[in-house]
């Protein structure tokens, strides 16, 4: 079994990784999988890349990449380039970023990455809110695969719950989330949510790892101009 060495993923930001074998996913999701990227079977093994904290961004901006969708592609860049220093001539796709859905959020459980906040965002035990999944590769690789580290949900552990309390759309009230709510307050000329979530930045899981306002500002205003061409 082949070993790989992941710092210059670290390097860029993609620090957080989780190898799982194709054939030891639920059924229906190796199925989906296979039969959008893979029928003729080249792939043993899934790799799926993910940032938590700062550095992503801080090494993006050294970069100086210019893109419309910089994260997207810095993040394929950085991991198409460690793989090939790790496993030249190694059969490999990229399969997210993408136009097709692979089950982000469900992957995330598996590799023990993902629990349910009350708005909506995935929260890691580490990370809190300000971790996203960046890559994901199939592979004719054979890497030790990951174990995954399974948790309560910090939300589980919380009593205050401030993410409620402070959200100014009140999109959190009735015990779950309502989007509607939350994408009036966010049209709104005055909304406070407009280039940020205020329920997410006062949620405390992880917030030494907050995003930089720049960053949380990029993100946001990608989702409101999707927001708008909705209307």
């Amino acid at each position: 079994m082949t070993t790989c060495d992941f710092t210059a993923l670290n390097h860029a930001g993609l620090n957080l990784h989780a190898i799982l074998n194709l054939d030891q996913l639920p059924a229906e999701m190796a199925a989906k999988l296979r039969s959008r990227f893979d029928p003729a079977g080249r792939y043993r093994q899934l790799i799926l890349l993910g940032h938590g904290g700062k550095t992503l961004w801080a090494a993006l901006k050294a970069s100086a990449i210019s893109s419309d969708n910089p994260i997207d592609d810095f993040s394929r860049r950085s991991a198409e380039q460690w793989f090939a220093a790790q496993f030249p001539a190694t059969a490999h796709e990229i399969v997210y970023p993408g136009t097709i859905p692979v089950g982000l959020q469900a992957l995330g459980k598996i590799a023990g990455w993902h629990h349910a906040s009350p708005f909506m965002v995935g929260i890691h035990q580490d990370w809190g809110t300000w971790y996203a999944y960046r890559v994901v590769m199939l592979a004719a690789t054979d890497l030790p695969t990951s174990t995954p580290r399974h948790s309560e949900s910090p939300c589980a552990r919380c009593a205050d719950k401030p993410c409620v309390a402070s959200c100014p759309a009140g999109a959190l009230d009735d015990g779950r989330f309502t989007l509607e709510k939350c994408l009036a307050y966010r049209r709104q000329p005055s909304s406070r949510c407009k280039t940020t979530c205020i329920a997410r930045i006062t949620c405390p899981v992880g917030s030494a790892h907050r995003y930089s306002d720049e960053q949380i500002a990029h993100s946001y205003s990608i989702s409101l101009r999707d927001i708008e061409r909705r209307r």
